[in-house]
């Protein structure tokens, strides 16, 4: 009796042959990423595969992480300049908002899902990357603690001339972080969109605010 060896077997098998005994190219391992990303992400909702599509700090962060290099020194310093230039100020020239809706910013990570209306409110997320109260005690640990934060930089009162340097580079760290720092994880809260001048305003007192619990 012969034995009957099921197709999808020796079509895995020879697949598995050729990835052992074939090199692929950069080029057409580009190409491969390119067409598994089409036929994977889908639009939906207000999540949309535009995302996906990099900037070009993005794609140059990118390439020198694949690379296992840091950037160039002048490269690095061309997309500070560039992405410092993005930052938007205030419009009424105020810093800071209330403390107290800062936290509930802070501490919300909803929104910009492929469930989530375009006019729903989006958190900030921040304790999945920072310490930031004493209070809470999950946070994340991929970047620096900021509990503290005002009070460590001395800002005793943040419309004084001697806070400026800290109020405005806080408010353009959380604008874009990459103005910054050219390959800075940080999302660019107010560069994308993610939060308003508003809800930025709200975590600036968060940090800032000598009355937040944040600096006491």
């Amino acid at each position: 009796m012969k034995k009957i060896i099921p197709f999808a077997l020796v079509g895995a098998t020879l697949v598995l042959a050729g990835c052992m005994s074939t090199s692929i190219s950069s080029a057409d391992a580009d190409k491969l990423t390119a067409e598994i990303t089409a036929n994977s992400f889908q639009s939906k909702g207000i999540a949309k595969v535009e995302r996906l599509q990099q900037d070009e700090a993005n794609r140059l962060c990118s390439a020198a992480n694949v690379a296992g290099k840091p950037l160039a020194a002048d490269v690095a310093a061309a997309i500070e300049a560039a992405q410092l230039k993005t930052i938007q100020w205030p419009t009424d020239g105020k810093f800071l908002g209330d403390h107290a809706k800062g936290e509930k910013i802070a501490q919300s990570g909803k929104g910009l899902t492929w469930k989530d209306k375009a006019d729903r409110v989006n958190g900030g997320n921040c304790y999945n990357c920072h310490q930031i109260s004493k209070e809470e005690v999950s946070y994340g640990t991929l970047g620096p603690s900021l509990y503290n934060y005002g009070k460590l930089r001395g800002v005793t009162d943040p419309n004084s001339p001697a806070a400026k340097a800290v109020v405005e580079y806080t408010w353009g760290k959380l604008w874009n972080a990459r103005a910054y720092n050219a390959c800075s994880n940080m999302p660019r809260v107010g560069h994308n969109g993610i939060l308003t001048e508003a809800q930025i305003k709200d975590v600036m007192a968060l940090l800032l605010d000598p009355q937040s619990p944040v600096n006491q």
